[in-house]
């Protein structure tokens, strides 16, 4: 099914590949091999970029053996050429296109991402707008600090007091952080609730299941490393205390329906059943993020609708934590209130990738409008630094998917239905 056969050897066959005119017996699936190899090899050229990769072994070592005679210049110009014939193969996007249509389209917008990377790697300045568009397909407004300010207000009469109000929230989240020695129980039992009312509506592949470690020294707090067959590796990152609602976010985020499920889907649907090559690899910047963080973040909300959260977290979470919950409700609205701050973090980050304000200032501004400990704004920074624009995959991710979920309508399987279907086609950010 999977033909690593044909794919070219070393770096002249690359070249090859990519900018000779197409064969009259071009196809997606010659195009599909190509952008392979393509994707391995930029992967060797910058740590982290290949997020999940589950292919032929033969065609990583091809990678592997032909990255040192390509230099970046060199593989842009294949990725253009690649792209060039993609493109030959996508229509316009216009309702009623076919699914090997949009299979052609993600290959093109994919490529499109790759092409920006590489320009980033070789020292072209993007703006952040310049960024997100060419990384992850979208358009995202900046807007100014000062419209947040209302937003800070409300917050502020949920938690009325003395001292910042970062401090005041600080205080209050506190008490719901779950003891080190009880994580272990409270994850597990969260996990399993969100496989649970995942697999009522979705039909993952049988023998899916990941392993859970908890791991220190990181920039996230959450990750799902992908390892093919169905398999994940989840990390938590527990170098600051867990809140009592992050094991269910993270449970979600990270399993199900989140990436765990997400990549399972992909695996089954497109790469084992339809061949489709190009989906066993998985660029970490490219518009597959955006579908992959939004539906992630989203998921939490389709898997635990209305108050369906705090409920659980109440009978089940903050018991096995020892936690209170007498004020659990007031802990909900603030997290619901502060997520109307999360565009703030993507104006934060534009200034200071721009070099307009310095650490200092950003983490200062973190505090203020994400109402975050000054440990907190300092790992949010550190992400920043890490994965730059990529921190609007989740808020605007999440916002996009939501609203194309919902508007199947009021039913809650139609909307299952209807992330099923954005979790297991090639779905890119303007199929939302």
């Amino acid at each position: 099914m999977i033909r690593a056969a044909l794919v070219p050897t070393g770096a002249l066959a690359l070249a090859a590949c990519a900018t000779a005119p197409e064969p009259p017996s071009d196809s997606l699936d010659r195009i599909a091999q190509d952008y392979l190899l393509l994707q391995l090899t930029i992967g060797e050229k910058e740590d982290g970029y290949i997020d999940a990769y589950y292919g032929p072994e033969v065609v990583k070592a091809q990678a592997v053996a032909a990255a040192p005679a390509m230099s970046l210049p060199l593989l842009e110009a294949q990725t253009v050429g690649l792209r060039v014939r993609a493109e030959r193969f996508a229509d316009d996007g216009v309702e009623g296109e076919t699914l090997e249509e949009r299979r052609a389209r993600f290959l093109v917008a994919q490529l499109t991402a790759a092409r920006t990377r590489l320009k980033m790697m070789r020292g072209e300045e993007l703006t952040f707008t310049e960024e997100a568009k060419g990384l992850f397909g979208v358009d995202v407004e900046l807007a100014p600090l000062e419209t947040f300010d209302p937003v800070l207000a409300e917050i502020e009469a949920l938690v009325p007091g003395e001292g910042a109000l970062w401090q005041r929230i600080d205080s209050f989240n506190s008490r719901f952080d779950i003891p080190a020695d009880r994580l272990p129980a409270v994850f597990d039992a969260a996990i399993a609730e969100c496989k649970r009312r995942t697999l009522e509506h979705m039909d993952l592949p049988a023998g899916e299941s990941f392993t859970l470690g908890y791991v220190t020294d990181k920039p996230w707090s959450g990750y799902n490393y992908y390892q093919g067959g169905y398999r994940s590796k989840i990390e938590i990152n527990t170098d600051l205390p867990t809140k009592l609602s992050r094991a269910v976010d993270l449970g979600c985020h990270e399993g199900y329906p989140g990436h765990h499920a997400f990549n399972a889907l992909l695996e089954k649907n497109l790469v084992n059943t339809r061949g489709w090559i190009e989906f066993s690899v998985y660029p970490l910047f490219s518009p597959q993020s955006l579908i992959a963080e939004g539906s992630a973040n989203h998921g939490i909300d389709l898997a635990f609708p209305g108050d369906e959260q705090m409920a659980f977290e109440t009978e089940v979470l903050a018991p096995l934590a020892g936690l209170p919950t007498d004020d659990l409700e007031t802990y909900r609205d603030l997290g619901a209130a502060m997520r109307a701050l999360g565009p703030a973090r993507y104006t934060i980050a534009s200034q200071y990738l721009a070099g307009e304000i310095d650490a200092e200032r950003a983490k200062a501004l973190l505090q203020k409008y994400q109402l975050v400990s000054p440990e907190r704004a300092a790992q949010s920074l550190r992400f920043i630094d890490t994965y730059r624009s990529y921190i609007i995959n989740y808020g605007l991710g999440r916002d996009m998917v939501r609203d194309s979920v919902e508007a199947a309508g009021e039913d809650q399987d139609a909307r299952w239905v209807r992330m099923i279907e954005i979790l297991s086609e090639p779905t890119l950010p303007s199929d939302l």
